[in-house]
């Protein structure tokens, strides 16, 4: 999995690319640890260049959520969901958990 993350004033951008999975789910932990352990709550995660998430790659999604959202300090917006990504976040009751866009900027521009 190959990892970008971008800050801008109002939020902060990360990109993955490849397979989110158990050998791959701690670094993309580690690098939204890094933001929010910097103060910055308010975080955009592209997703259109990923191929599978498993279940290690929903927790660290869930688990930056509780983080972001605690105390009312922002969110994780989710970006460009493939269609097979959406399926299994539908299939598991996560949506409610997230608010989606069609792409990066959009979700960049919510905030």
């Amino acid at each position: 999995m190959e990892l970008t993350t971008e800050q801008f004033k109002r939020c902060d951008l990360v990109k993955a690319a490849g397979r989110v999975d158990s050998q791959t789910a701690p670094q993309l932990e580690e690098a939204f640890r890094r933001i929010t352990d910097a103060g910055r709550f308010r975080i955009a995660f592209d997703m259109s260049a990923v191929d599978f998430l498993s279940s290690a790659g929903l927790r660290a999604l869930i688990a930056t959520q509780k983080t972001c959202k605690r105390w009312n300090r922002g969110e994780l917006v989710l970006a460009a969901v493939p269609q097979r990504i959406y399926q299994t976040l539908e299939l598991t009751g996560l949506i409610p958990l997230f608010n989606l866009f069609d792409d990066a900027l959009g979700a960049v521009g919510s905030f």
